[in-house]
């Protein structure tokens, strides 16, 4: 046997180690899909927010309501 090889224990923790890192990046991965998902939603609202804001405005100063 060579130096370099693992015990069962070292590679037990390793393998460990390796499902914990998956996880995570599984994770991260469903909060940014999530995140895209209602990306447009945000950005819709807030874009007719804007476009009520200028609607309003607008019928201020031509009508003076």
């Amino acid at each position: 046997m060579s130096d370099t090889s693992m015990t069962a224990a070292e590679q037990t923790l390793a393998d460990d180690k390796m499902r914990a890192e998956i996880a995570k990046l599984i994770a991260e991965s469903a909060k940014i899909n999530a995140e895209a998902r209602w990306y447009p939603i945000a950005v819709g609202t807030g874009f007719a927010g804007v476009l009520l804001t200028a609607g309003v405005a607008m019928a201020k100063l031509f009508f003076g309501a």
